[in-house]
């Protein structure tokens, strides 16, 4: 009895072990990429929110506390508000017009048609180049003189327009760019969904007699269902920290019709000196894609237990 127990006793402390053994294991191959996340994003986020608490000009400035007094003066700031408003535009652009475009060339990849890896090319291409050359490329585009943009404008009889540097267009030739260059990126990732997407329901749905509508609806929709959940998270997220498109065609203008918060908060930290103001900026823009990825992950988790598709 008693060398049963002993027996017992040593398998047990045998496995405790291993298992500390494995949780070593495990914890050393994790350390390396916890000490990279801490350092480049933990660590700035929560430097972020402790600049914002101080009046500072950047560098070896000196600091002077001032509490929430930055978050004072931004909330009455108008030029903050109307670059938000601006965020705003670009996130509705991104979740009702570039997501839904990326599921589109998705199914287009999907569908029996001839030329399928030229197109697979052809689309993920703009994805693909720099965000500096894709500025670049667009500023020429829209030249109001040489552009491209205008001679097909002056071949349909109508005056040439200022793209760029016009208040009631800049905004939406911005937008056009980004929709053209990141709807391949969910093109991708719908594309990804729809292959694991088993065959077996789409042959018991031609069986049925449902058409292409009907498939698409009953069957590849609810499956993209998580995707079209990921996506937005991305685009909303995306959208609230975009920078560097905007900075290279406009620069903000002309006026403030394209400023959005990144450029705003660069002016403020980079040109105006006023690194406190614009950690506050910074922090503020943390705060609210928090609080839009936490709104819809409880929309998403309320779905998931309803088990409805919206």
């Amino acid at each position: 009895m008693n060398t049963v127990l002993s027996t017992e006793a040593a398998i047990v402390k045998q496995s405790k072990k291993q298992k500390q053994k494995k949780a070593v294991t495990i914890a050393l191959f994790v350390l390396p990429a916890l000490l990279v996340y801490s350092v480049f994003i933990l660590y700035p986020i929560v430097a972020t929110f402790q600049y914002s608490l101080f009046s500072w000009s950047g560098g070896q400035g000196e600091r002077t506390f001032i509490g929430l007094q930055n978050y004072t003066v931004l909330l009455a700031d108008q030029t903050f508000w109307s670059a938000l408003q601006n965020n705003m535009m670009l996130i509705l652009a991104s979740v009702f017009i570039q997501i839904p475009l990326g599921l589109l060339m998705a199914l287009v990849l999907f569908s029996p048609i001839k030329g399928i890896k030229l197109l697979n090319v052809l689309y993920f291409l703009p994805y693909l180049m720099s965000t500096v050359a894709i500025g670049l490329l667009w500023i020429f585009m829209y030249d109001p003189i040489n552009g491209p943009m205008n001679q097909v404008v002056q071949w349909f009889g109508f005056e040439p327009v200022a793209w760029l540097a016009d208040q009631n267009t800049a905004m939406i030739a911005v937008l056009l760019v980004i929709i053209w260059q990141f709807a391949p990126f969910y093109m991708i990732l719908f594309k990804a969904a729809m292959v694991g997407i088993p065959d077996e329901l789409y042959e018991a749905a031609e069986i049925d007699g449902a058409n292409g509508i009907q498939k698409f609806f009953s069957i590849t929709f609810p499956a993209l269902i998580p995707t079209i959940v990921t996506s937005s998270i991305l685009a909303i997220v995306g959208s609230l920290k975009a920078f560097d498109i905007f900075y290279i065609m406009t620069g903000g203008g002309p006026g403030n019709a394209t400023e959005i918060v990144g450029t705003y908060m660069f002016k403020q930290g980079f040109i105006h000196f006023n690194m406190g103001y614009a950690s506050t900026i910074a922090a503020m823009m943390f705060i609210l894609a928090f609080i839009s990825v936490l709104i819809i992950q409880v929309f998403e988790y309320r779905r998931k237990k309803r088990g409805a598709l919206l």
